[in-house]
């Protein structure tokens, strides 16, 4: 039997929430377990922890979505957030602080079950506002060369580096070299990134394979 995936809400529109919960109640996996208005209130109220919780960009009580995020991660949760309007500096600040994942209010409900999912499972749920956002960013997103991009890509699919380079049109040595300079811009954006795992998990986070990200 498949395990039940436990899921919060925090939003402080009732029609939401109401919402939210009437989509939920029967989606084969899922299970609501808690809606709140506040984070307080969904943490003081909490009778079982959920796997993931959905989470307003902006709540009334004033509390930063940073707080936010933080306390329900220390309480054991994933985090998707869920916002009215893909506000760029929000999405990118909010994955920064620790956030799982980013929707917009206005996707159908196979989209929410799958970003739920993908939260659960420990991925990042991208979206195209998380996708857009980050092709834009400057920061958390370091800018790589489209060869350089092809590279990682490639390797960190599964590939030997002989077999990347293979692919790429280049030697071995010169795509260990794209390698380290990959490694490198993301070690100076302050996400060090030493394995192939860890490679594997920056392309997965940053949406390099998500069709809604153009190259650099």
């Amino acid at each position: 039997m498949a395990e039940v995936i436990t899921v919060a809400v925090v939003d402080d529109d009732r029609m939401l929430l109401d919402g939210i919960r009437s989509w939920l109640t029967g989606v084969p996996g899922l299970r609501l377990v808690g809606c709140a208005c506040t984070v307080d209130e969904l943490l003081d109220g909490w009778r079982e922890r959920a796997d993931v919780v959905l989470l307003d960009l902006v709540l009334r009580d004033g509390r930063p979505s940073a707080e936010n995020i933080r306390r329900l991660r220390e309480a054991g949760s994933r985090v998707l957030m869920i916002s009215v309007v893909p506000d760029r500096d929000r999405i990118v600040a909010a994955i920064a602080d620790g956030a799982d994942g980013y929707l917009t209010k206005d996707h159908d409900l196979s989209v929410l079950v799958e970003a739920i999912e993908e939260v659960a499972a420990g991925g990042t749920a991208h979206s195209p506002e998380l996708a857009f956002a980050w092709a834009c960013d400057q920061g958390i997103r370091p800018k790589l060369s489209p060869k350089e991009r092809e590279v990682l890509v490639g390797y960190a699919s599964g590939l030997t580096l002989k077999a990347t380079a293979r692919r790429a049109g280049i030697t071995a040595n010169t795509a260990k070299y794209y390698l380290d300079r990959v490694k490198a811009k993301y070690q100076d954006a302050g996400r060090p990134t030493y394995t192939k795992i860890d490679l594997a998990l920056r392309v997965r986070e940053d949406g390099w394979m998500h069709p809604g990200v153009p190259p650099t």
